[in-house]
C-alpha cells in the first residue's frame, strides 16, 4: 500500500498538477472512508467472522487498485481517482484489523506485547519491499501516465498474491484452529 501512497502523490502532483497541498487533500476520501469503515469493523467482527472481513478487504483494496491503474490525466480526479480511492479506503479499513488479530491470536498473553511488535516489524518491511518491487518495476518507464499505471497494475498483482495467501493459507489455518480450540480468546476474535 504504501506504492499505492507513494505512486498516487506523484500521480497527482506531476501529472494532474496538483500542489503538495492539494494532493494531501486528494487522499482526504480514502482517509474519511477508511476511518469510517475502520471504526465500523468492532462491530462487524460481532457478526463475521474475521477471515471474512480480511478477504473483502483485501479484494476491495485491490479492485480499487485495479481501477486507479486505468486514471488517465484528462479525465480529471473525481471519478477515476477519487472514487477508487473510496474503494481502497473501505478495502484497508476492513482487513487491517483482522489482518493484525491474525497476527497475534494464538500468542501467549505475557507475550502478546512481543507479538504485536513483530506484526508492526512485519508491516514496516512489507511496505519496504513492496515500494522496492514496484519501483524497480517502473524503474525504465520514462513517462509518468504510464509509470502510474504500471506501478499501480504491479500493486494490484500484488494484492492479488495477498488474496490468495489469504484464500488459502489464513483462512483454512484459521478455520482449522477454531474447529481444534474453542478458548474464550478464539470466540472473542470471532465474533
Amino acid at each position: 500500500m504504501i506504492g499505492f501512497f507513494y505512486f498516487t502523490t506523484q500521480f497527482l502532483q506531476g501529472v494532474l498538477g496538483f500542489t503538495p497541498l492539494q494532493a494531501g487533500l486528494g487522499f482526504l476520501p480514502m482517509t474519511v472512508v477508511n476511518f469510517a469503515v475502520a471504526s465500523a469493523v468492532p462491530r462487524l467482527l460481532r457478526r463475521l467472522d474475521p477471515g471474512v472481513l480480511l478477504t473483502l478487504g483485501v479484494a476491495v483494496t485491490l479492485a480499487g487498485t485495479g481501477w486507479l491503474s486505468l486514471a488517465e490525466p484528462g479525465a480529471g480526479y473525481l471519478l477515476p481517482v477519487a472514487a477508487p480511492m473510496v474503494l481502497v479506503g473501505a478495502g484497508q479499513g476492513l482487513a487491517f484489523a483482522p489482518l493484525t488479530s491474525f497476527g497475534i491470536v494464538d500468542a501467549p498473553a505475557q507475550e502478546a506485547g512481543a507479538a504485536s511488535g513483530l506484526v508492526n516489524t512485519f508491516h514496516q518491511l512489507g511496505m519496504a519491499l513492496g515500494l522496492a518491487v514496484l519501483v524497480a518495476l517502473t524503474a525504465s518507464v520514462a513517462e509518468p501516465v504510464a509509470e502510474f499505471g504500471l506501478a499501480l497494475r504491479g500493486a494490484t498483482a500484488l494484492l492479488s498474491l495477498s488474496l490468495l495467501v489469504v484464500l488459502a493459507g489464513l483462512l483454512p489455518a484459521h478455520r482449522a484452529a477454531l474447529a481444534t480450540t474453542h478458548t474464550p480468546q478464539h470466540r472473542r476474535i470471532t465474533r
